[in-house]
């Protein structure tokens, strides 16, 4: 079956390590089954992958993507659950959970395996297109959150470096939520993309907020950290899951975190249960999902570029 791989991997260039071509089927273990991938979006997850972040030269090749939606083998429409071994179910019972491409084949391919636990139904509201772009980037954006931060309609949130993938999920889904948005990217169009997202304000990276916010997500890291905790009210949270300018701030702003007794929130995907509420949240409520890009598989690279080059607003999505 055709399927863009990880064949190497590079910590300085690393889309030289992927490949496009046959790979052979999946094995579908008891307690397995196989999907028929219709549509799979790309993650910052896969990049890293490249790097040699999560995966070793010893799992190589492997085949990248774990976001997917498609059809089993009894004709249903279903949306793929990413973390493996949550629950245990159809693995090891002493196996960490991991992400799929972590410890098995991916979805950028014609057919995947996965355990049965991770299926689930897709609403028919929703495109193969739209379905493959929540499971990773848009439920870690649901859970930060309304799990993590813990906000109600009516709080505000600030969401850093509006255009990546998690960032744009949340503030559509903070302002489908009744949240105030307030977003920040270097980059003016991102800014205007933002307001038409539903932001109530979108400011240059760095820039004074009108008053102090109940959250804030943060995915940049380094470049925007004294930034997030600056811009919380006493008491306030906030939640990280990613740090695409490097983990290391010049200031960790100590004084600040204790004096205001802030709460700093680790988050990292999220649960089936909240998968699930995710799905009929957007069926319910007309929220989908921000595409950039729709590209065929076997012009994965293209999307992998885009991507690597931060080119994008929303996310980039390969068919089958």
């Amino acid at each position: 079956m055709f399927a863009a791989y990880a064949a190497r991997i590079d910590k300085e260039e690393p889309l030289s390590g992927l490949e496009l071509g046959d790979r052979p089927e999946p094995k579908v273990p008891p307690g397995w089954m196989a999907v028929a991938v219709k549509a799979a979006s790309l993650n910052h997850h896969d990049l890293w992958s490249l790097r040699g972040v999560g995966l070793g030269e010893e799992s190589l090749p492997m085949i990248l993507g774990c976001d997917a939606a498609g059809i089993d083998d009894d004709g249903n429409e279903v949306v793929l659950h990413s973390v493996i071994g949550q629950t245990g179910h159809g693995v090891g019972p002493r196996e960490p959970r991991s992400i799929l491409t972590e410890r098995y084949q991916g979805t950028f391919a014609e057919r995947v395996a996965v355990p049965q636990w991770n299926v689930l139904p897709k609403p028919k509201e929703l495109s193969f297109e739209e379905a493959a772009c929540l499971p990773t980037a848009w439920l870690t954006a649901y859970r930060m959150l309304f799990t993590n931060a813990g906000v109600r309609p009516g709080d505000s949130v600030l969401v850093q470096g509006a255009g990546g993938g998690v960032a744009t999920a949340a503030i559509v889904l903070g302002a489908a939520a009744g949240l105030r948005v307030f977003a920040t990217s270097r980059d003016e169009t991102k800014r205007k993309r933002a307001l038409e997202l539903g932001a109530e304000a979108a400011l240059e990276a760095g820039a004074r907020l009108p008053h102090k916010v109940d959250a804030v997500l943060e995915t940049v890291g380094a470049a925007t950290w004294s930034h997030s905790v600056k811009s919380l009210r006493p008491g306030g949270a906030l939640v990280i899951s990613g740090a695409t300018s490097g983990p290391n701030p010049p200031a960790a702003e100590l004084n600040r975190i204790f004096f205001l007794e802030l709460k700093v929130i680790g988050s990292t995907m999220g649960t089936k249960e909240e998968l699930a509420g995710l799905l009929n949240f957007c069926a319910a409520k007309g929220v989908r999902p921000v595409i950039d890009s729709v590209l065929p598989l076997d012009r994965a690279r293209e999307g992998f570029a885009k991507m690597a080059e931060g080119d994008l607003f929303g996310k980039v999505v390969l068919t089958v």
